[in-house]
């Protein structure tokens, strides 16, 4: 038990994003393009947050070109460089799901106002 703390401890991530559901971010995630290494930014909405720990993940969705996109990024992933808060939402729910069947303006997430 001591030996998976141990390898837990080394993979995890000193600081964590402050993220929530309903916020925008931008994630700077790592891409291997043969022997190349860049960074590309994913912008879009957090709609879910599962699990705890070392395998906690999030889900990021955002339209491009028409076509909703959701990508899922472990929290403490190596190829993730930061995560940037851009916006905060104002939601009432954990999961938003509902987005998907959402266009437009209807798929907006309010603002909180501060």
């Amino acid at each position: 038990m001591d030996a998976l703390k141990h390898i837990v401890s080394d993979c995890a991530k000193a600081e964590l994003p402050k993220i929530e559901i309903g916020d925008t971010v931008k994630v700077h995630v790592w891409i291997k393009e043969g022997e190349k290494k860049r960074i590309q930014v994913f912008e879009g909405t957090v709609i879910a947050k599962k699990h705890g720990g070392i395998s906690e993940t999030f889900t990021v969705r955002r339209v491009a070109h028409g076509c909703g996109v959701e990508r899922v990024f472990p929290i403490h992933s190596p190829n993730i460089d930061k995560v940037e808060l851009v916006r905060n939402g104002r939601v009432r729910r954990s999961k938003l799901y509902y987005l998907r069947d959402r266009v437009g303006k209807a798929a907006k997430v309010r603002d909180v106002i501060r």
